[in-house]
């Protein structure tokens, strides 16, 4: 390949940049939040009771420059209270509380970051494939 071959793939490869990052951004929200789903659903995350907590987990996309990004996060009260715990809590009644965290996002987001590596590497290649 010379320089001139290249300086082409490389001008092909950036019309391409933004559209294959943003579809890749929004595919591993999608992955991440059907994993924080899943581990919302039962031990040793918290137990189903409604199947409210687990529907209120919501993707916020929003545009970057040559790519997109997403947010993955709920307006659930118990969000917090499920993921950290808390200890020796009382209410306004005087009632004590203890609750052990039931930790589901932790684990959703290390299961997902060595997926999203191997998924980025995969954007890149179809990126610069020509």
């Amino acid at each position: 390949m010379d320089l001139e071959d290249l300086a082409d793939r490389l001008e092909r490869a950036a019309s391409r940049v933004g559209d294959e990052i943003d579809r890749t951004v929004h595919q591993q929200a999608r992955l991440g939040r059907a994993l924080i789903r899943e581990r919302a659903s039962g031990r040793p995350g918290p137990n189903i009771i409604t199947g409210q907590y687990v529907a209120s987990w919501r993707i916020q996309s929003f545009p970057v420059p040559d790519g997109g990004g997403a947010v993955i996060g709920t307006h659930a009260p118990q969000g917090r209270r499920l993921e950290f715990g808390f200890y020796d809590m009382t209410d306004s009644i005087g009632r004590h509380f203890y609750q052990v965290p039931r930790p589901h996002v932790g684990p959703a987001a290390n299961e997902l970051s060595g997926e999203m590596e191997s998924a980025f590497k995969d954007a890149c290649d179809r990126i610069f494939r020509s």
